[in-house]
């Protein structure tokens, strides 16, 4: 922990008591705090550029005005000699970058449209009080019960204005400028074309663009127009690259996946005003009928044929056809996957089945 602003033990506040030192991003670092006063346990957020203060509080109280299940709750603000913190709700869980990087290299279609949807509600609640994130991208997503793919809250539109700022200041200057700032060169894949423009036109529309993208990368495991500068041009041009074939070869994913993919491109129109509100979002996702059945993780251990076998989780066999795994053709003895099981006699039996890593 060396080089960190705080060591564990060390109180903020007169109240926040640090229990561990969870990380840092871009321009921030971030700490597991107990609340001595309420008696539970919360994060403390605090600028890496102290000189930031007038930024911070001003994202701050924008952020105080959002109250939303599918969003991270801010509960207090603090100012200490020269350091100033943001408190927020305690997340049991990890990001969905993490999600994404450590356990499936993408999701189902039905994952990634009670994703979005979760998201879409989220950034509503956030538009009816007039709070834009401008920096929504799957770091910014927390997976809650992580491994266990419970729920889904929106995070860091505490530094929203300072995200916002730095990016500006990145886009404005050449490309040197743009990819050696590390917060504009995180949230490009997901900037609409309109804020790489000029970062002062990202308005709710860029947020309903950077959902779109978002829900691009998790259901075929890769950014829509690529990252880095070269990918400027091609989000300037605005042209949805179509799914790929093999996430509508099978007829159980087909419909689901043109689906929201018909969605991503109405959300990614070039004309921020043809793209639909947060809340027209919402409606949508709510037509898509996505499962709710909780996910587990398992191991392949037999597989009888070349269409079926069995794979092992919680202690028992569940039955999996290759026709019920996404975006692969086939499954290999060993091989982890992720999967919701249903009853089944005489074994629980999957759909649908993700690849794991």
């Amino acid at each position: 922990m060396s080089g960190v602003l705080h060591a564990i033990g060390d109180l903020v506040g007169g109240r926040y008591r640090v229990t561990n030192y969870i990380g840092q991003g871009g321009m921030q670092e971030v700490y597991r705090v107990h609340d001595q006063l309420l008696e539970r346990d919360v994060v403390l957020k605090s600028p890496k550029n102290p000189t930031a203060e007038k930024r911070f509080n001003r994202s701050a109280n924008l952020s105080a005005r959002v109250n939303h299940d599918n969003v991270a709750k801010t509960l207090d603000y603090v100012e200490e000699g020269a350091r100033f913190y943001l408190v927020e709700e305690l997340i049991e869980g990890c990001d969905l970058g993490h999600f994404l990087k450590n356990y499936v290299g993408m999701l189902d279609p039905f994952a990634a449209g009670r994703v979005m949807h979760h998201l879409a509600k989220g950034l509503a609640a956030s538009h009816h009080v007039n709070v834009i994130h401008r920096d929504l991208k799957p770091t910014n997503v927390m997976v809650v019960g992580g491994q266990d793919f419970v729920g889904f809250k929106i995070t860091d539109f505490g530094i929203a204005k300072m995200a916002q700022e730095e990016i500006e200041e990145a886009v404005a200057g050449d490309e040197d400028g743009l990819t050696s700032s590390q917060t504009a060169l995180g949230a490009l894949p997901y900037m609409a074309p309109e804020t790489i423009d000029d970062m002062k036109h990202a308005d709710k529309p860029a947020d309903v663009w950077a959902i779109a993208a978002l829900t691009f990368e998790i259901l075929t495991g890769k950014r829509p127009f690529g990252a880095g500068y070269k990918a400027v041009p091609l989000i300037q041009a605005a042209k949805v690259p179509p799914p790929p074939p093999l996430l509508v070869s099978k007829s159980q994913f087909a419909p689901f996946v043109t689906a929201i993919f018909e969605l991503i491109k109405l959300c990614m129109q070039k004309d921020p005003a043809l793209r639909p509100t947060a809340d027209q979002l919402v409606m949508a996702c709510e037509g898509l009928y996505y499962s709710t059945v909780p996910r587990e993780f398992g191991t392949i251990k037999r597989f009888d044929n070349s269409s079926w076998g069995f794979a092992s989780a919680l202690g028992s066999d569940i039955f999996c056809h290759v026709d019920s795994v996404y975006a692969a053709p086939a499954l290999a003895i060993g091989e982890r996957v992720w999967m919701s099981p249903y009853p089944g006699s005489p074994s629980r039996r999957a759909f649908p089945i993700v690849k794991a890593k």
